[in-house]
């Protein structure tokens, strides 16, 4: 089920990241950070069924470990504290973060050989698209 999205992959495309970052809430200078990095992302899956999301880059790295359907708390690159749930939906991977009283969401999925991660914040959509190293 999760075993397509495993392996290294780096950022290639990001489009409205910026915007997306200012509806979350990030201020500047992290955002002009967050424009200008291009993070690797590792992605694994142990045997008991943990997943772990590896964001790697000069700036930071950030890792997250989970199961799907099961929440957990996670402490976001931008510094958000969130409970977030990651679920197996269509071939997507969807995880929703919620802080605050808001609500973010993320889906990756593989297109012909590519993950792209649509981060949704509202009417807010950025699309992000890594290629598999």
């Amino acid at each position: 089920m999760v075993e397509q999205f495993v392996g290294t992959w780096t950022l290639t495309a990001s489009e409205n990241f910026d915007e997306y970052m200012k509806a979350i809430g990030v201020g500047f200078a992290t955002r002009q950070m967050g424009n200008m990095v291009k993070p690797n992302l590792v992605i694994s899956v142990s045997d008991a069924g943990v997943i772990s999301m590896k964001s790697e880059s000069t700036f930071k790295t950030t890792e997250i470990k989970f199961k799907v359907n099961e929440e957990f708390d996670e402490t976001t690159a931008d510094g958000r504290e969130t409970k977030s749930t990651v679920t197996f939906e269509n071939g997507k991977l969807v995880q929703k973060q919620t802080w605050d009283g808001k609500t973010t969401t993320l889906e990756r999925e593989i297109q012909d050989g590519k993950l792209t991660a649509k981060c949704i914040m509202g009417e807010i959509v950025a699309m992000r698209t890594y290629e598999k190293v």
